[in-house]
């Protein structure tokens, strides 16, 4: 059996989540290569050949796939295909982008967010807000995949694996890219952040997260989450959201402050290792999942651990 990962980057450096993808790749079993797509990553395609189980790297350098736009990339991946029995990609924002299109392009049905390889053929992904976990069986000759990296550990990095260019494919051109913005931080990354501290809309502004929040996570080298209603109301950009509709994380430590805990926050960070929930209300739904939960007014508890933290 041959697998196909598509590595996720940014020109610049190999997204972790790519280790974990190969990692799914590993337990499915077979030869596994990984595509690196992109303009001017042959840095990415280097760290990339250096992770353990892999056979080979595809190098495509194009202007094309600079800006990971669905239509072009999804069509390099469906001229690969054929020397290919499954086609994994880690479920991040361009994952989800260019996946479906794959699959569609390749006429077969899509895996979606798997957490766990029961066989080649038969994976399991959570439904309904992660509160169920649906089995699935594909029977399509060419399995398309993208995978939950929170779910699975990092491949080691012990691998020599060649780099082998590729020619770019045929561009669809029904795509061009304008612009993009992007937070700049100094803080981890969200999803690849071992300690998180997300905040709901109990903190009131952005200017409490400032106060609050910010200078913990700082002292703590932890990355900054909210909740879907944080976020809707206007406190902190989109980018922190946490949840079903936001983003997935499971860090050594997450500290939920001001979070009531419905089922769609959960899902996006209840497989923490360590989960520490501060809320005045006793009876809020986060407590069920919290290991440690603290019944206080956060606007007294921050500080004070703010300061305990020195």
């Amino acid at each position: 059996m041959a697998i196909l990962v598509v590595a996720d980057h940014h020109n610049e450096a190999l997204s972790d989540a790519t280790h974990k993808t190969v990692t799914a790749a590993q337990q499915i079993g077979g030869d596994i290569d990984i595509l690196v797509a992109g303009k001017d990553c042959r840095p990415v395609a280097e760290a990339a050949a250096k992770i353990a189980g892999v056979r080979k790297v595809l190098y495509a350098d194009d202007a094309r796939y600079e800006h990971r736009l669905a239509e072009p990339l999804a069509a390099l991946i469906v001229s690969l295909a054929d020397d290919y029995d499954a086609i994994l990609k880690a479920a991040t924002t361009t994952g989800k982008n260019v996946m479906p299109r794959a699959a569609a392009l390749l006429d077969v049905m899509q895996v979606s967010d798997i957490i766990a390889v029961e066989a080649p053929d038969t994976f399991v992904r959570p439904i309904y807000a992660g509160n169920a976990l649906q089995t699935v069986k594909s029977t399509d000759k060419k399995k398309v995949v993208t995978v939950r990296a929170t779910a699975f550990k990092a491949a080691e990095e012990n691998g020599s694996a060649s780099i082998e260019d590729v020619q770019p494919a045929d561009d669809p051109g029904l795509s061009s890219f304008v612009k993009e913005e992007l937070t700049k931080s100094e803080r981890p990354e969200l999803t690849a952040a071992k300690i998180v501290i997300s905040g709901g809309r109990a903190l009131g502004s952005y200017e409490n997260f400032e106060k609050l929040i910010f200078p913990i996570a700082d002292k703590l080298g932890a990355a900054v989450g909210a909740s879907r209603a944080a976020v809707d109301a206007g406190y902190v950009p989109n980018d922190y959201q946490v949840g079903q509709t936001g983003k997935v994380v499971a860090p050594e430590l997450y500290i939920a402050v001001g979070i009531s805990g419905a089922i769609q926050h959960l899902a996006g960070m209840k497989d923490s290792k360590v989960i520490v929930a501060i809320n005045k209300d006793e009876e809020a739904p986060i407590f069920q999942v919290a290991d440690y939960g603290l019944v206080a007014d956060l606007f007294k508890a921050l500080p004070e651990l703010n300061e305990a933290l020195g």
